[in-house]
């Protein structure tokens, strides 16, 4: 017996909708679907096109919890019947929307952003998890996605940011401080951005965050006092002089946990002011650390050793998380921001100096 063809299985399904209960639809939505996974490469236009005709009908017929293994399966074809794909990407219904709006690569940039223009925030998020995401698509998402999904789209590396992309973010990030972080620490954002990223906001970052939630601040040792920043200061700038204010040197400092010698040689360094280093390092995260170690151009291993001063430490997990940070920034956008953390130290030491009077 010869199996049917598609044109007869188009003919039957096409026939049996009307009459047929939601599980016999059910039945056929499957069948119609092995046709299209089996036959993906095989199958002309016009018989994709009359398989989308039946799989609209059914889809109506069909329970949500179907829909969505529906979905599933679709969003892996490179070649789907794009009417039904469409629909099932703008369903409101996110377990249903969402497997396409990620994985689906027959959905065109198109298509995304017109779902991203009148989509929900599940929608959005979806599309900012793709793969590989055009640049007009990024524009769409970031006109209406919250903070949340504009951290998931500087978080994918595929995403694709334009000039009128990173103009809207330099935008945000003036009152969201987690927005400027995440570009800044993104390795493909230009310098000239982050320059103008990190000027553009007017606010206090670490220490003012740290002055009202005590609690997120690491228990280190307690930060040198002026007297001893001073005694210290004369020979670190004679071994930076001589060239021998090195990764060793700095290494040395560390493990002996001489605190004044090794903030005043990541300040000298750096050339960030000890305020800034002091931020840096009582941050209860480790990305300022490990940004003030890459703009003194420490090696890694000296840069772990600096990190294992602060509490506790580094669990495994972030000491990977670190070092893949550590390899991926810049020299020029560590440099800008710590000074960006000299900006922000300076403003909360006058703000504290007003307060007092």
């Amino acid at each position: 017996m010869r199996a049917p063809s598609a044109a007869d299985l188009i003919t039957e399904l096409d026939a049996a909708i009307a009459k047929s209960s939601s599980e016999r639809c059910a039945r056929m939505l499957w069948r119609t679907t092995e046709l299209l996974a089996d036959g993906n490469h095989q199958l002309q236009e016009l018989q994709v096109g009359l398989l989308d005709d039946v799989l609209i009908r059914l889809a109506r017929r069909i329970a949500p919890r179907t829909l969505a293994e529906f979905s599933t399966t679709l969003a892996e074809l490179g070649t789907a019947p794009m009417k039904t794909l469409r629909r099932l990407a703008s369903s409101g219904d996110p377990a249903i929307a969402v497997p396409i709006l990620t994985k689906s690569p027959a959905l065109s940039p198109a298509d995304l952003v017109a779902i991203a223009t009148s989509g929900s925030e599940d929608h959005l998020l979806a599309i900012a998890g793709r793969r590989r995401i055009e640049s007009p698509v990024t524009e769409a998402i970031l006109q209406r996605g919250s903070s949340k999904t504009c951290l998931a789209l500087i978080g994918n590396s595929g995403a694709e940011f334009s000039g009128a992309a990173y103009a809207h973010l330099i935008g945000r990030a003036v009152e969201d401080d987690e927005i400027t972080k995440a570009l800044t620490l993104r390795p493909d954002t230009p310098d000239m951005v982050v320059r103008e990223l990190l000027s553009a906001s007017p606010r206090p970052t670490i220490k003012a965050a740290t002055a009202s939630a005590p609690s997120q601040v690491l228990a280190t040792a307690k930060q040198p006092c002026d007297a001893e920043y001073a005694a210290a200061r004369p020979e670190i700038i004679s071994l930076n002089r001589s060239g021998k204010l090195s990764d060793s040197t700095v290494n040395r400092f560390a493990i002996r946990r001489e605190t004044a010698n090794l903030f005043t040689a990541l300040s000298v360094l750096s050339g960030a002011p000890i305020e800034a280093i002091e931020q840096v390092m009582a941050e209860s995260g480790y990305e300022g650390a490990v940004m003030a170690c890459r703009a003194s151009r420490l090696n890694w291993q000296t840069t772990l050793a600096v990190l294992n001063t602060r509490g506790a430490g580094l669990s495994p997990g972030e000491r990977v998380r670190a070092q893949e940070l550590f390899e991926t920034l810049h020299l020029s956008t560590s440099q800008w921001s710590v000074r960006w953390g000299e900006i922000s130290a300076r403003a909360h030491r006058r703000t504290a100096r007003s307060a007092g009077k």
